[in-house]
């Protein structure tokens, strides 16, 4: 191996390395949460944004928390809290249902897999 090889190597890691992080920091997280009460949309927003929503359920307001791209209920009203006990959730297939307050909280993707004609 001679200095030129060597060279490249340098030259290509580096380059990888620069490749690696431009991907990483500029790829978007595209998954929005939904938020349904008796199969209707209530509310629609985007898993990136860090904030503390409050909605209208069945036995009254819940609280529901996104947080580094994840989503959990924080507060609500009924006997055994189950809504709350169910924690965070962050892929597009999980799915929260509270029942006492007849919400549901989907998290759906909108990245694109692929077309078919």
């Amino acid at each position: 191996m001679n200095k030129n090889d060597v060279q490249l190597i340098v030259v290509l890691l580096v380059f990888s390395l620069i490749s690696i992080v431009f991907i990483k920091t500029n790829k978007k997280n595209g998954d929005i949460f939904k938020i349904y009460y008796e199969n209707d949309i209530i509310l629609e927003e985007k898993l990136s944004k860090d904030n503390i929503y409050e909605v209208e359920g069945y036995n009254g307001k819940v609280k529901v928390e996104v947080k580094n791209n994840k989503i959990r209920v924080i507060e609500e009203t009924s006997p055994l809290h189950i809504c709350q006990k169910q924690g965070f959730i962050s892929k597009p297939s999980e799915t929260l249902i509270c029942l006492p307050n007849k919400i549901i909280i989907k998290i759906e993707s909108t990245d694109l897999d692929g077309v078919i004609r």
